[in-house]
């Protein structure tokens, strides 16, 4: 492929990488950053703040990804003396590791892709 691309030009293998269902994506790089902001801030609503994400899309991504396992990702708890919140299970936390893992798989791929073709 490197003699069919103009060599003026910079040029880069990029892609992205998800696990989808039947019924919908599971995981996906958007999804693992709001399991990282809600890890670290303990709120779904913080979590979707701090990534500029309307509050009902990310509840929702957090209800697919909880629909989607064997058993939840993420729990929350209500308001009331403790003030509620929002934590990443350890299934949720086994998740972020595996896809975490799996992503840079995926880059060392990419990389050794384009050092081939391009």
């Amino acid at each position: 492929m490197k003699d069919l691309l103009r060599p003026d030009l910079a040029f880069r293998l990029t892609g992205r990488l998800w696990v989808e269902s039947e019924q919908d994506r599971f995981m996906g790089i958007g999804r693992l950053e709001l399991l990282r902001h809600i890890q670290q801030h303990g709120s779904i609503s913080k979590a979707a703040q701090a990534m500029d994400m309307s509050y009902k899309r990310a509840w929702d991504l957090v209800s697919s990804l909880n629909a989607q396992s064997a058993s939840p990702l993420v729990l929350t708890q209500t308001g009331g003396k403790r003030g509620g919140g929002t934590v990443v299970t350890p299934e949720g936390e086994k998740l972020i590791a595996e896809f975490e893992a799996l992503q840079a798989r995926f880059q060392a791929f990419l990389a050794a892709e384009a050092a081939r073709v391009l």
